[in-house]
């Protein structure tokens, strides 16, 4: 197994090696972290709506926990389907708007779960080409035709739609906000090519779920398209502050995904315990609309101090603010001057991001304050000057 040895110095001769460092969290105060006894503010978590360490939520699961054990202790077609699995369902399928709901273990298990339920050999699959890895292994487990368009550019799928026409089934996928750019799908001009083409739509509201629409549903619902996507996807590890995944659509396909869907049926349950609280935060990411008032004040306050300060930041108004430097080592540089200032953001290289893009990836929350934010931005733009970033 010597190979591997030879390939991990090839990844760390170009800043590509990726290891973990552990942190412990700070109970009430889930805007920072604590790493080699060191007080970070958190600015890499996905805890956008700051639920994670919500009293209510963490009673919820206390009370499951006592209650219902442990574990599900099996799959949910054996007998870990608990009572708490039907009812959050059902407060899913009328959160969303839809026939049904099915709740799966994560966001990765359920793209990668879904996408290969419904194409296979003889059929194509469009994808946008900075998608998630969860979607792309789906197609790859799928065996279908994988046509990837670029980044948003809608003329180019249609070019790809025109040349598959004639395959069997048709499956456009997107996440809704992109997880390392923080801008948004054209899903207007995504749903009128699906009509077009006679195609499925499936649309990733990972990190727009809880943070856009009026009860927080996404963003199709926030551009009125929730009846035109066919398979709706969200995950409960963001927004939420909890842990697994949903799909809404018909009941049809909710029929379809249980009898297909294999990380479903050959996966254990996820605990009674998680799924209480997923239920509780469900609840609050309705009623509290405060949060995503204030995570979107947040963005708007960071994005502007980054922007008119020179920074890369691309588009969108969004709470995932990617700080472009293009190269891995600067990057890597980038984080730990950042870490010696008090902040925790972290480098991110290839494959998550195209070559030469390599970034910070900053992720506000809604417990961050307008102080937090301000203070951080003037560190940013002195390390940015430092480390030639910036131009003075």
């Amino acid at each position: 197994m010597n190979w591997m040895e030879k390939e991990l110095e090839s990844l760390a001769d170009a800043s590509l090696e990726r290891s973990l460092r552990a942190s412990s969290s700070i109970p009430g105060s889930p805007g920072y972290i604590i790493r080699e006894e060191q007080l970070l503010l958190n600015m890499s978590s996905n805890d956008y709506l700051g639920l994670s360490q919500h009293p209510a939520i963490l009673e919820a699961m206390r009370e499951a926990l006592l209650t219902e054990g442990a574990g599900s202790g099996a799959s949910r077609h054996v007998t870990g389907n608990r009572l708490p699995y039907d009812r959050l369902e059902e407060a899913l399928a009328e959160w969303q708007n839809c026939e049904a709901a099915l709740v799966m273990a994560n966001g990765y298990m359920a793209n990668s779960g879904v996408i290969s339920a419904l194409v296979s050999r003889g059929d194509v699959v469009f994808s946008d080409q900075l998608n998630h890895a969860s979607m792309v292994d789906g197609i790859v487990l799928s065996r279908a035709e994988h046509a990837r368009y670029r980044h948003n550019d809608m003329e180019h799928l249609r070019t790809l739609l025109n040349k598959y026409r004639d395959k069997r089934r048709k499956l456009i996928v997107t996440d809704a906000v992109f997880s390392m750019d923080g801008d948004q799908a054209y899903l207007r001009e995504l749903v009128a090519l699906k009509h077009e083409y006679g195609a499925m739509l499936m649309v990733d509201e990972a990190h727009s779920g809880g943070m856009y629409g009026v009860r927080g549903e996404g963003l199709c619902h926030e551009l009125g398209l929730q009846n035109d996507v066919d398979i709706h996807m969200g995950t409960f590890s963001k927004s939420f502050g909890v842990y697994g995944a949903y799909i809404c659509g018909s009941r049809t396909l909710i029929r379809w995904l249980l009898n297909k869907a294999r990380p479903l049926i050959y996966s254990t349950a996820l605990p009674p315990s998680i799924v209480a609280g997923i239920s509780k935060a469900l609840v609050l990411v309705q009623e509290e609309h405060w949060r995503r008032e204030k995570l979107y004040a947040a963005s708007m306050l960071f994005r502007s101090s980054l922007c008119e300060a020179g920074f890369n930041i691309g588009s969108g108004d969004s709470p995932i603010v990617p700080l472009i430097v293009g190269d891995n080592d600067v990057a890597l540089r980038f984080s730990g001057a950042l870490e010696e200032e008090g902040i925790a953001a972290v480098a991110i290289r290839p494959p998550t991001v195209p070559d030469g893009t390599a970034r910070i990836r900053f992720s506000l929350s809604a417990v961050h304050t307008e102080k937090e934010l301000t203070n951080a931005s003037e560190r940013i733009h002195t390390i940015g000057l430092r480390l030639g970033v910036l131009s003075s």
